[in-house]
């Protein structure tokens, strides 16, 4: 058999020691990876450069990451980030989206809708105090509703002493436990945004693939009692940006990783969750794309949720080809062999062993029902904004009289305020692409199902699944801002009184979508315990040197700028502003290869050698997009986009033989915006650091 070079680098990194393994990580910022930085690069990670970088960046509650880099609250990110809030906004006479956006003062900035962005503060571990909360011998159900219950008292506790957002994570599957501390902004305006061509250059043919052209950023100012902040951490521009071997770091929050799951976890996740969800993706995909073609409103409606469509099924793609791969897969099977005779060679690996049997045990009552699970609780059978909003008033009028540990953990008094900010947005919902989606989604349920199944015969109601979601959706009043504000208020007795359809079909899927929650968070309770017990034995083996698995929190990865070998040619770590022009003309400029008119208007005032993208080996994964890109001075050097093909294996291991995160260069986003868009006054704060 054949071992791909990336491939066999993993199969040597699963196997090998930490120490082994590059600069494979995403690092919390409690444990930083210190000595592997200065025995490699001479480079001295201190407590003020971490403090200054983790107060630098930011996370957006929408799905992305991004930077302060100006003393004027001015915050980077990608387009594709901003997209969701760009789309809110605009219309069909002002489709910021597509054409792009810019405020040359601040009365000209645009509030979004339901933005939010946190800036972590501190970290607390809570490990100890967790555990102690869990009965002794409690597990299933009793042992989830302890740590729920802990878990509220904590976040709640914090609130109240500190008014920051409050969260605490699970890290290492259960091994640990750390209290997030993050400063809450909410009132986010739009300063500027290339147009959408130009920021997705390439469109999907491209995504995911490199040599690159992107221009993906998107500059949002953040406001605190109608003044900009003025923030005591912002990153330092660098106009020269970065050069190829150089040392860069990344600081964003990565989604997810699946790194630590055991072989029957992952045997799961290869022959049962990604085939599903990759169904879902294309066929919701297909329905889209086939919406979006009848009109030109259409196309621009439903863009952003195309877009995150098309990007998650390209990686879930590459996820599968990975598992499915017998050498990336063979690797976790022996590592995790080799693991267990290890373990079977120590008098305290007893219990470790059992642990992998208890996980394998929760693991097939899981799979057996997650095809309803999915689809009630999950919500996979009735995609539509309206129906969100009629379970979340269904339930929050079920959940807020319970004490508060007892509650689902969304509605928990920790959450609250971020729950009514999405709760109560006045984001535009399009009633007929909500009757597309929903009608596709219950099509999808009933095959499931079969329309034999008497729930599917009830909801139904004896309609078709497209003229039921018709009925649903022109008949509930969800969609009126003030309606749901009544119903919030008035609690469960006034949600009843509505008789509101949405409400009622959620209504009527709530025990059953309940009951398969809670088994549901019983195994994995029992999972996390089991996952404890081997990650103590880890440690005992390999020390606390291993970084866990992503949590869409706050971390920090590294690597140098570095170019690779694909198909027997060097790939260049760094493309240039003429590398665009050269792809249009390749493609005879036609979509999506086609350059905005501005960008052709302006080709001969700009320097065509200026750096425009590059790749560096920093471990990331979903999640980092817009996480700045710094080096060793803690300056800005660039912003994260995306990730290669090759990357798309990272959920399960790193490599850096091919593996490579995409970055905008801070040199190329200078010279776009002065002498494309000619916004001088946006290039100079961000040299200079202030408007």
């Amino acid at each position: 058999m054949k071992i791909r070079p990336g491939l066999l680098f993993v199969l040597i990194a699963l196997l090998g020691a930490a120490a082994a393994r590059a600069d494979e990580g995403m690092w919390l910022y409690s444990a930083p990876p210190r000595e592997p930085i200065k025995k490699k690069y001479g480079f001295d990670v201190t407590d003020a450069w971490l403090e200054h970088l983790m107060k630098s960046s930011v996370r957006f509650n929408s799905g992305g990451s991004g930077s302060f880099v100006s003393g004027d609250g001015l915050v980077i990110t990608n387009h594709h980030v901003g997209l969701d809030a760009l789309q809110k906004f605009s219309t069909p006479e002002k489709n910021y989206a597509r054409d792009g956006f810019y405020a040359p003062t601040s009365a000209g900035e645009i509030q979004c809708l339901d933005l939010e962005l946190n800036v972590l503060q501190s970290i607390e571990d809570v490990t100890q105090r967790v555990n102690a909360a869990i009965p002794p011998g409690a597990t299933g159900n009793d042992a989830a509703l302890a740590r729920r219950k802990i878990f509220a008292e904590i976040e709640k506790e914090s609130r109240d002493q500190t008014g920051l957002r409050s969260d605490v994570v699970t890290l290492y599957q259960g091994g640990a436990y750390h209290l997030y501390r993050a400063k809450r902004y909410t009132d986010i305006r739009l300063v500027f945004a290339p147009e959408q061509q130009a920021a997705f250059f390439g469109g999907d043919p491209d995504n995911f693939e490199y040599p690159r052209y992107d221009m993906d950023i998107c500059l949002f100012r953040v406001y605190e009692n109608g003044a900009p902040v003025q923030p005591a951490h912002f990153l330092k521009w660098s106009a020269q940006g970065v050069q190829d071997g150089q040392l860069t770091f990344v600081s964003g929050h990565p989604g997810s990783t699946s790194r630590l799951l055991t072989v029957a976890e992952l045997e799961y996740t290869r022959d049962s969750q990604l085939p599903y969800t990759n169904a879902v993706l294309k066929r919701r995909e297909v329905l889209l794309s086939a919406w979006s073609a009848r009109s030109g409103d259409n196309s621009r409606r439903a863009r952003d949720v195309l877009f995150s469509l098309q990007n998650s099924r390209k990686v879930r793609d590459g996820e599968l080809a990975a598992l499915q791969d017998p050498v990336f897969f063979g690797a976790k099977v022996t590592a995790e062999a080799s693991f267990k005779k290890q373990l079977a060679d120590r008098p305290d690996g007893k219990d470790a062993l059992a642990a992998f049997d208890r996980i394998a045990a929760a693991q097939t009552i899981i799979a057996g029902i997650a095809p309803r699970l999915r689809l009630l609780e999950n919500g996979a059978g009735f995609v539509a904004d309206s129906f969100t909003l009629a379970r979340q008033l269904l339930r929050a009028g079920d959940e807020r009289p319970k004490p508060n540990g007892e509650r689902l953990r969304e509605y928990s008094d920790a959450r609250r305020e971020s729950f009514e900010q999405q709760l109560f947005s006045d984001k535009p919902i399009y009633s007929d692409l909500e009757i597309a989606t929903l009608g596709d989604s219950l099509t999808f349920l009933v095959e499931q199902f079969s329309a034999g199944d008497p729930l599917v015969q009830s909801l139904l109601a004896g309609k078709s699944p497209r003229a039921r979601a018709a009925e649903l959706i022109n008949g509930t009043q969800v969609r009126d801002v003030a309606f749901r504000r009544k119903l919030y208020a008035g609690g469960a007795a006034a949600v009843v009184a509505a008789n509101d359809p949405l409400i009622e079909l959620a209504r009527a899927i709530d025990p059953e979508a309940r009951t398969l929650r809670k088994t549901g968070e019983a195994q994995a309770e029992i999972k996390q315990q089991a996952q404890a017990i081997i990650g103590k034995a880890r440690f005992a083996l390999e020390g606390t040197s291993n970084y866990p698995d992503a949590t869409f929190t706050l971390r920090l990865s590294y690597g140098p700028v570095l170019g690779y070998e694909e198909n027997g040619q060097h790939v260049p770590a760094i493309t240039t502003i003429a590398g665009l022009y050269e792809r249009s003309a390749a493609q005879h400029n036609r979509e999506p290869f086609d350059l905005p008119p501005r960008w052709i208007a302006k080709k001969t005032a700009l320097d065509l050698r200026t750096p425009y993208n590059f790749v560096s080996t920093a471990d990331i994964i979903g999640g980092n997009s817009g996480s700045p890109s710094v080096n060793q001075a803690g300056e800005f050097v660039g912003i994260i986009f995306d990730g290669n093909l090759q990357s798309l294996s990272g959920d399960y291991g790193y490599e850096d033989v091919q593996s490579r995160a995409l970055s905008v260069h801070s040199a190329g986003i200078l010279e776009a915006l002065r002498k494309v868009y000619e916004v001088p006054a946006l290039a100079d704060e961000l040299v200079n650091g202030h408007r």
